[in-house]
């Protein structure tokens, strides 16, 4: 299955901050643009979502599609290296496997310290550990 780009729903106009394009990335976008991130790094799911909607020239990448994706791809075993993902506030993703504890402890495996920020688990200093996808 190929990226699907559409027309930002009606719906969703408001939660996008105006009409345009969105795209659906497909299982194999995600895994090509998630690995490129490099062990001891870390990329926000934001400026992944970013990137595709730059490479599909559109104005946005569904976030749910975009999760979707990614979990489709965790799920059939694909080689993707999610848990070097993390929200832009360098807080841990909840729906990856195992949840934030196992995302703690492969992102402890690269020497990538996290922290409890108000019962919430953050990278410490992530903006220093960030990948740009360019």
């Amino acid at each position: 299955m190929s990226d699907e780009i559409l027309k930002i729903p009606k719906t969703m106009e408001k939660f996008f901050g105006g009409s345009g394009k969105m795209v659906k990335p497909s299982v194999k976008t995600v895994v090509r643009y998630v690995n490129k991130i490099p062990r001891g790094k870390l990329a926000s799911i934001e400026a992944l979502r970013d990137k595709l909607a730059r490479v599909n020239k559109v104005d946005v990448a569904c976030p749910a599609g975009t999760m979707k994706s990614i979990k489709m791809a965790i799920k059939d075993e694909e080689k993707l290296c999610y848990w070097r993902l993390i929200k832009k506030d360098g807080s841990l993703i909840s729906q990856f496997p195992g949840g934030v504890k196992e995302q703690q402890r492969s992102l402890l495996e690269e020497g990538i310290e996290v922290e409890e920020n108000k019962g919430k688990p953050r990278v410490t200093n992530f903006d220093k550990k960030l990948f740009s996808f360019g």
